[in-house]
Order: C-alpha cells, then structure tokens, then sequence
C-alpha cells in the first residue's frame, strides 16, 4: 500500500529555518481546510514533518529550506 492508498503513511519532509522565528502551520485534511498544528524554529533548527490522515498541506512563514522526495525549495526564492 502506498501514500496515495494510506494517508496516514504520507511523505516526509524536512524544514530547516534560515533565521529566528519560522512558523510552520499545519492544516487540516477534510471538507474545510482550518490550521491545527503551529510550531516556531529557531535559526539552525530543523523539524522532520508528515503528511498524515489529519494533515493534507503546511505553511511555512519566514526564511527556510524545505526538502522532499520531489527537491529542494528554498523561501526567498
């Protein structure tokens, strides 16, 4: 079974903030899309994330790198 059958064995990814104060925002998978999950970085951190059953997309707020399966995506650019 893969991601696309089990979404609660969603893809990884990795956010590593470039500066103080990085928000990453969790929303919700269903009907109405709504946040449900905020959490800050601080310069250097990093925060291994999923995709799961509850959480279908993530916001990111402030300078960061952003690392998948699909590539590397860097916020100022």
């Amino acid at each position: 079974m893969d991601a696309n059958q089990n979404p609660t064995q969603g893809d990884y990814f990795v956010i590593k903030a470039k500066e103080n104060g990085v928000q990453v925002i969790g929303l919700t998978r269903g009907h109405d899309t709504k946040f449900h999950h905020t959490e800050k970085l601080d310069k250097g951190e990093v925060m291994l994330a999923q995709f799961t059953a509850h959480t279908s997309a993530v916001k990111i707020r402030g300078k960061a790198i952003v690392m998948t399966k699909h590539g590397v995506l860097d916020t100022e650019e």
